[in-house]
């Protein structure tokens, strides 16, 4: 039997995103771990993690983890107000990127505090793992919190400029107390030019639950929505955030030839663009205003023949939602904006790709669904992507970190 784990999710208190199922599938793999939720926790995955026998903290544990968490909380003040006074364009550019380096600061201190938590709470895991991490002040962040660790780094939101970057280098002994987890080798490739000293290692952050969809919640999903079993379905699912190509979406259901049911979920969303979605004669747009709970989110994919995903060209970070519907068993429209994932689902039945920035292509792979919906993807499709099960994820961190115990001791 494997020792349990500490898992630190900042991210806890939002809805969306694949950061709880994660979360909870560690747990569930690995009874007793200790969950940090320094920011606090949805009430569906504390539910979850109590079921799993985990022990879940929301609070700071001892003085200095309380001190810690009480200036990152003021420095994400700061933040925000800095980005109400900074949010026009009229002002120099590194004055408007100055709240989001109070923002890295205010994550690193953060972090610190859950892993003081952590190690006051917990001395004997398996592996001190935060589950989401800044993608700056790694040393620091395991100065200040007296604790090795593993931290999944997503992506780069934005880049460190001078006082961060000079915080960096006075804390660079840190780096050495740390590995990085980028679920991509392009995320990988990315940071090892920033960060060329920092220990990493590429691994998938999204584990496979084994909780496909079953035939009554497909057929709920339909009834759900209104729609009729003949009639196709295609879902667009996740905030249009800049890296999602909306632009070719818009131009390709302009192309439509053929009656079509478009199921949007997430946020933010773009109402005036849904509404010239709303007049096309061959398109029946339905919205689920997000975000949402992991049960509605089943029921959304549930409904659809196959999920829709597009990318701007060279966006290398792990799809969330290509990873969830290889899990729960539902075919793909996937932009080939990744060559890495391109490979990996080329050929395979229940993907069809186009590629990036092409609307008449994405309108064709639409016109393929409505006619011939794809089969579905079978038990085998989430270790095509590289998803492991959440004790295989568990096991992978617990070797991961293996090296850092033996350092510390």
């Amino acid at each position: 039997m494997r020792g349990p784990l500490v898992l630190i999710e900042p991210y806890a208190n939002r809805l969306g995103g694949h950061h709880q199922r994660t979360l909870v599938a560690l747990a569930q793999a690995r009874p007793g771990s200790l969950v940090i939720a320094p920011h606090g926790i949805v009430s569906d995955a504390a539910r979850a993690l109590r079921e799993a026998d985990a022990r879940l903290v929301t609070a700071p544990a001892g003085p200095v983890s309380t001190m810690l968490l009480a200036l990152s909380r003021l420095a994400a003040g700061l933040s925000s107000a800095c980005q109400r006074v900074f949010c026009s364009r009229r002002w120099p550019r590194r004055l408007r990127r100055v709240p989001h380096q109070i923002t890295l600061i205010a994550r690193c201190l953060a972090e610190a505090s859950a892993l003081r938590s952590g190690r006051r709470l917990e001395s004997g895991a398996d592996a001190v793992v935060i589950l989401t991490a800044s993608e700056a002040l790694h040393g620091a962040a395991a100065l200040l919190g007296g604790q090795p660790h593993l931290r999944f780094v997503h992506e780069a939101v934005t880049s460190e400029d001078a006082v961060v970057r000079l915080l960096g280098r006075l804390a660079r002994r840190g780096e050495q107390r740390v590995v990085a987890v980028y679920p991509t080798q392009a995320v990988g490739d990315q940071f090892a030019t920033v960060f060329a000293d920092l220990p990493a290692v590429v691994g998938p952050f999204a584990v496979d639950d084994g909780r496909r969809l079953s035939d009554a919640e497909r057929d709920g999903g339909r009834a759900a929505f209104d729609i009729p079993a003949a009639e196709a379905v295609v879902c667009l699912v996740g905030g249009w955030w800049p890296y999602k190509d909306i632009t070719v979406v818009d131009a390709a259901l302009d192309r439509l030839k053929e009656p079509l049911h478009l199921v949007v979920v997430g946020s933010p969303l773009d109402e005036a663009v849904l509404e010239r979605w709303r007049s096309l004669s061959d398109l029946r747009v339905h919205t689920v205003p997000g975000p949402v709970s992991e049960s509605v989110l089943r029921l959304v994919y549930a409904a659809a023949d196959a999920a829709l995903v597009t990318r701007r060209p060279g966006t290398g970070k792990e799809s969330g939602l290509v990873m969830d519907a290889a899990r729960l068993g539902v075919p793909l429209i996937v932009s080939e904006h990744d060559d890495a994932l391109t490979t990996r689902l080329h050929g395979q039945p229940w993907a069809l790709t186009f590629p990036a920035g092409d609307p008449d292509a994405l309108a064709d792979a639409l016109h393929t669904v409505i006619r011939q919906p794809p089969e579905h993807p079978g038990a085998q499709a989430p270790g095509l992507l590289g998803m492991r099960t959440a004790a295989e994820q568990a096991d992978c961190l617990t070797r991961t970190f293996a090296p850092l115990r033996t350092k510390e001791s």
